[in-house]
């Protein structure tokens, strides 16, 4: 989705506003940047209190006091999360978390990451290869940006309210959100009803019966208050691949990096890239061990794995997903390569992983 006109005027006339009484105090004091770091999740989201905050700390700490971040969770500057992404790209704000999904066609050479059944369910061996995709095979996309970090959200589990999924033909006709256009894609190609809303609105939507579930990461359960609205939850195993993932990136506007002096740019650089990644990814794959064990451990929960029969029978199913998305040459983009590009990087740096 793209920003409308009216929004980036509005929008970037009130930053001005706030830039420029912030930039003269701080030209009055000292050489200080402040980079406002905008996402769609709540303060005490996963993201925010492990690595966005952790992260800003360092900048500061590294830049002793120079770098300073002002963090507004759940969309509190404005705006959709299917904006972020142009946003940043306007200079709106400086820096964002967000997924690439949510701003559907965006991301046209990344969306082959989004396909059912191409990465492994261990999220730090996925966010490397993840990572290395943008920086080769999808690195098109991410030209307008400074690229921070892109990793992946692990991958969806079925989370019902009523019903307990164990087959294919148990998700027939089940209204389930789902974060991206693939995802959805995914969910029809099995007999369910695909719903996109934004993760604030998952909890109302499964308490007045306007969803049956939710296909979302374990990551996900508490802030979106799955734990408390769902009782069943399917999920891949260790050999399987994810269901479909979403591919998670935090980006900065590029002419706001450009514009730094050399040591801040080199600082940034210090604690992004890959060492930014691999923190999300160490810090998705705790909080999902974790709560994929709370939730085990209460008995009024039903945590199932899909067997093999019903995973390879969603495989086949889904087959025709990827068959679509590689026919259609909208963008005019080799996605051939782009495929066989990102299996050639899962055989690498996965290889024992069962695909």
């Amino acid at each position: 989705m793209r920003l409308k006109a009216k929004h980036i005027a509005l929008w970037t006339a009130a930053f001005a506003s706030a830039s420029m009484l912030s930039m003269g105090a701080a030209q009055a004091k000292d050489d200080t940047v402040t980079l406002r770091f905008e996402h769609f999740l709540p303060a005490n989201s996963n993201a925010q209190v492990n690595v966005i905050e952790p992260w800003c700390d360092d900048l500061n700490k590294e830049s002793k006091g120079r770098i300073q971040c002002e963090i507004y969770p759940s969309m509190q500057l404005g705006g959709k999360p299917s904006e972020l992404n142009d946003m940043v790209r306007h200079g709106v704000v400086d820096i964002v978390w967000t997924a690439l999904g949510y701003s559907a066609g965006s991301f046209p050479r990344s969306e082959v990451l989004e396909l059912p059944f191409m990465l492994p369910t261990d999220g730090r061996v996925a966010s490397k290869i993840i990572w290395d995709f943008a920086n080769s095979y999808g690195k098109e996309d991410f030209a307008p940006y400074k690229v921070l970090a892109v990793y992946s959200d692990v991958g969806g589990t079925v989370h019902t309210t009523k019903k307990e999924v164990k087959t294919i033909d148990d998700m027939a006709g089940l209204r389930l959100r789902a974060s991206t256009r693939l995802a959805s894609r995914f969910l029809e190609s099995v007999g369910a009803t695909p719903v996109s809303m934004p993760p604030s609105q998952i909890a109302d939507s499964l308490s007045k019966g306007v969803l049956d579930g939710a296909l979302a990461a374990w990551e996900v359960v508490p802030p979106t208050k799955l734990d408390e609205t769902t009782f069943y939850h399917t999920q891949t195993g260790q050999d399987q691949a994810a269901t479909t993932i979403t591919t998670l990136a935090v980006l900065m506007n590029k002419q706001r990096f450009d514009g730094l002096p050399d040591d801040l740019k080199a600082i940034i650089d210090k604690y992004s890239g890959q060492a930014l990644t691999d923190r999300f990814a160490m810090a998705w794959h705790k909080a999902t061990t974790s709560i994929e064990e709370k939730v085990s451990a209460n008995p009024k929960q039903t945590v199932v794995t899909w067997s093999d029969d019903a995973y390879q029978a969603m495989k086949k199913k889904a087959q025709s997903v990827t068959d679509e998305w590689m026919a259609n040459d909208k963008n005019n983009i080799d996605k051939q390569a782009l495929y066989d590009g990102l299996q050639t990087l899962v055989k690498e740096q996965a290889p024992a992983f069962v695909h």
